[in-house]
């Protein structure tokens, strides 16, 4: 499954103690932190042909919109919690993951993996109100998501690719739920993007756990933080390059009437700097956290969010 992902002593063992009876059902608060509702902001992705497309006046696709992000959003979580319950064991021996709900003893394996099947079933069934398109799109997502658990994982550069996979499948659905063709400058600037935080975000875990790092993912025996490094400088050239010419695209003029979209990449280029200057501070290691936290990371994504709406809708 994605990272879209004992013996219980306290203190200087690294693991919780659990009452019992939390660890039957959990509580409220574990919940919450099981299904990772911070990290739905990656679902924003469906929501971007909405906003390019020009169609965020219109209610039908809004709606349907909405409805593929609600779907992946459920999904998501689904395939959180049985990463969760397949990871327990390893993310124990994590300073940050072992205080994870399922691995910490807080919800029962049972029970998450019980959820998990009723959030993938409802998810699919939102994905076809908005869209059969979408439908398919998820079904693909959950084949790849069982691929990468169970095999892809542990390859080196391919477990990278495989999670930047799930964001052009985001891009895909939300193109088809607003009944659009997705742009090929979107995917790959999409894509291009999502490679670039998955490698940064390989850096950041070899460099938080060490010589540690293979007992936690085994793949990172096979990266370097030198490689990585390099990786990370190519990645945020060619994304910007991408996103530029998405910008100038023919069609995307014609959308928006003129080509002043490019201007937007002042934010774009502040971003990734950004990020890139967090991850050398061995800082980002989430992007979702980041983005969060770092007031400079999200006043350019701010930013740029309020300028391309600004360009396509009022300007």
């Amino acid at each position: 499954m994605t990272t879209e992902r004992g013996s219980d002593a306290a203190g200087a063992t690294g693991a919780v103690r659990t009452d019992p009876a939390q660890a039957r059902g959990g509580s409220a608060l574990a919940w919450l932190r099981a299904l990772r509702p911070e990290q739905w902001l990656k679902n924003g992705f469906v929501l971007s042909p909405l906003v390019f497309s020009g169609k965020g006046t219109d209610l039908v696709a809004i709606e349907h919109a909405v409805a593929a992000f609600a779907a992946f959003c459920a999904v998501a979580s689904a395939v959180y919690l049985v990463n969760d319950v397949v990871d327990r064991n390893a993310d124990r021996q994590h300073p940050r993951k072992r205080l994870r709900p399922i691995a910490a003893g807080l919800i029962s394996p049972g029970l998450a993996t019980g959820v998990a099947m009723a959030l993938g079933a409802g998810g699919l069934l939102i994905a076809w109100y908005a869209s059969r398109g979408v439908v398919g799109v998820l079904a693909v997502y959950l084949v790849v998501n069982a691929l990468y658990g169970l095999w892809l994982k542990q390859v080196v550069i391919i477990d990278v690719f495989v999670v930047a996979s799930f964001f052009i499948m985001r891009l895909v659905a939300g193109s088809s739920a607003v009944g659009v063709r997705p742009s090929i400058w979107l995917l790959l600037c999409g894509g291009l993007l999502a490679l670039y935080l998955g490698f940064a975000k390989r850096r950041h875990e070899l460099m938080l756990l060490g010589a540690t790092s293979p007992s936690h993912r085994a793949v990172l025996a096979g990266y370097t933080t030198p490689f990585l490094d390099q990786l990370s400088v190519v990645l945020l050239s060619v994304t910007v390059v991408s996103y530029v010419m998405y910008t100038l695209e023919s069609e995307t003029a014609r959308a928006v009437g003129s080509d002043v979209l490019s201007y937007s990449i002042v934010f774009v280029l502040y971003g990734v700097l950004r990020y890139l200057y967090l991850v050398q501070r061995n800082e980002g290691g989430n992007p979702s956290e980041t983005l969060l936290t770092d007031r400079s990371l999200l006043a350019a994504a701010t930013a740029w969010a309020a300028y391309c709406v600004y360009v396509i809708y009022i300007a």
